[in-house]
């Protein structure tokens, strides 16, 4: 029953989003079948096969690898700290982040990256029939993020008509780092955080050519690298990353510390009101009906619709940071469910990042196709995790 529950999830998410679209007739749904079919084999591959799940695991093994490089750094400068048996929060997910980063540019400095990134995109447009730049970009944002894979093809926004603009700002709602990876892997499941990256490409490709279908000719489908000339030293390329990297963990912990507060003091308020009202409960009433359709039974349900209300009112870390004091209560199917729903950026915070981005880089009447169509954002953001937590969860029960 449950297993059945989880199927029709997928066709009632895929289904909302078409009934949403505002030009049904030019959406692809041969591309469409196409990419769910891949979706499925990928899936089965990475977690039903010995061959997918030792490729996981060595994946796995590299990132821990990263991170113990980075709890080196991170040791010569705080000793006493991370001699502890329990670190805090701030230097286990968050610090990592800096090297990582850091770890990335240097790969893409040196073109090893881009290279990735060019292939693989070429590879999915192939097999979707969708354009080439989409593909490029959903790949691209998967482990640059969106705000960066925004800027690399600036050129190229820049000239796009108002409408195909949108398709990237939908997509971007579904990135994920490779910088944050390693914060993630602090506190759930690493397969199920793999298996969600190459879903959410697929699904934010999936769901923005229903969301806002576009003809592209083959004169528009063309992909803008950008040139050698560009390129900063090396030196000076890695001591920007890492300025960068703590700029993120800054803006990361103060998220978190100030969404936290937030809640607690929406709960308090709520609560001198009715009496053991939170938010979380509220937002496990609003949810409830797409966790039960996870395969879910009723508590566990109640549960991830509360994880889902986190996620997209404050962020992933909140959420996940939650996740990880009850994941030992939980059943497989639940725990392969939630994770890989809150593997991905979509929540509102995201929506001003994708604005701000756009303004900076279009200007604010180009950027304005964003503002007026938020909640196309936030629709694709929840269906793309869905749809990838529904497709993880066929597979382990």
């Amino acid at each position: 029953m449950l297993f059945f529950l989880n199927l029709v999830g997928i066709f009632t998410v895929i289904g909302i989003v078409f009934l949403l679209s505002p030009n049904k007739k030019n959406v692809k749904w041969k591309s469409i079948g196409i990419l769910l079919a891949a979706e499925l084999v990928i899936t089965w591959f990475m977690l039903d096969t010995k061959i997918g799940t030792s490729i996981i695991n060595y994946i796995a093994s590299f990132f821990t690898w990263l991170i113990s490089c980075a709890n080196d750094g991170i040791s010569f400068a705080f000793p006493s700290i991370m001699a502890n048996d329990t670190v805090d929060f701030f230097f286990s997910a968050l610090m990592p982040i800096i090297f990582i980063i850091t770890f990335f540019d240097i790969l893409s400095y040196f073109g090893i990256m881009g290279w990735i990134i060019n292939k693989v995109g070429w590879v999915i447009s192939k097999i979707s029939g969708l354009p080439k730049l989409e593909s490029f970009f959903s790949i691209q944002m998967m482990f640059l993020g969106n705000t960066e894979a925004l800027a690399v093809i600036r050129q190229q926004l820049v000239v796009l008509k108002e409408n195909r603009m949108l398709t990237f700002g939908i997509m971007s709602m579904s990135s994920i780092s490779g910088s944050i990876i390693g914060a993630y892997l602090t506190m759930v499941p690493p397969q199920y955080v793999f298996a969600a990256i190459p879903l959410n490409c697929f699904n934010a490709l999936l769901l923005a050519s229903m969301l806002n279908p576009q003809e592209v000719s083959r004169e528009d489908d063309i992909v803008y690298l950008p040139p050698k000339s560009e390129r900063k030293d090396f030196f000076s390329t890695i001591s920007n990353s890492m300025l960068v990297g703590m700029k993120m963990v800054i803006v990361i912990l103060a998220m978190v510390i100030g969404y936290v507060a937030l809640t607690s003091c929406l709960n308090g308020i709520l609560g001198f009101f009715v009496d053991g009202l939170t938010i979380q409960k509220i937002f496990s009433i609003i949810f409830s009906p797409f966790a039960f359709l996870l395969g879910l039974n009723k508590d566990d349900a109640m549960y991830v619709a509360q994880l889902m209300g986190i996620k997209i009112s404050t962020n992933e870390f909140v959420a996940m940071m939650d996740l990880k004091k009850h994941i030992k209560d939980l059943p497989p199917h639940t725990i392969a469910a939630a994770t890989t729903f809150l593997t991905s950026f979509a929540n509102f915070s995201t929506v001003g990042m994708i604005y701000g981005t756009f303004n900076s880089i279009l200007g604010e009447d180009k950027s304005s196709i964003i503002g007026k169509n938020v909640w196309k954002l936030l629709v694709s953001g929840m269906a793309v995790s869905l749809l990838s937590a529904m497709l993880v969860g066929l597979f382990i029960w």
